[in-house]
């Protein structure tokens, strides 16, 4: 029988316990909201603040970074990265291995490849053929303070 709860500790130190969901064994943070009906995939991580939407399926190795929403039936693959605070719509694919930078908008229905890579603060456009607009309304959030010298 698999653990209800995992801690796991940080480069800091710091612990996080992590529950498992009950669809798929995926790990989720405290604060984090994820739906009944999503299918979080194990040792996908969903941190706090994270929510996703109903009828998801996340697969294996996955990470949703804080704040990120997700949309409702949306289809993310394997080894994905989802960024902080980014924001994907209703019924997206993303294909396995992608990179999906930080404060990030992807519209409703955008398809996307495996192995792609959306820079922080970018917009993805549905249509014809999904595409990468300039980001000029998502300004990328940069981290307070400086870097130590």
């Amino acid at each position: 029988m698999t653990a209800k709860f995992v801690s796991v500790e940080d480069d800091a130190g710091k612990v996080t316990r992590y529950s498992r969901h009950d669809n798929g064994g995926g790990l989720i943070a405290p604060g984090a909201s994820v739906a009944e009906s999503a299918r979080i995939g194990p040792m996908t991580y969903v941190e706090h603040g994270a929510q996703v939407g109903s009828g998801c399926r996340i697969g294996h190795g996955s990470w949703i970074d804080r704040g990120a929403t997700i949309g409702d039936r949306t289809v993310i693959g394997d080894g994905v990265r989802i960024g902080r605070g980014t924001v994907i719509g209703n019924r997206v694919h993303i294909g396995s291995h992608s990179r999906i930078g930080s404060s990030v908008l992807i519209e409703h229905g955008v398809h996307l490849d495996s192995d792609s890579t959306v820079p922080d603060g970018s917009e993805v456009i549905a249509g014809a053929h999904s595409r990468l607009a300039p980001a000029r309304h998502r300004t990328h959030r940069k981290a307070k303070g400086g870097l130590a010298a």
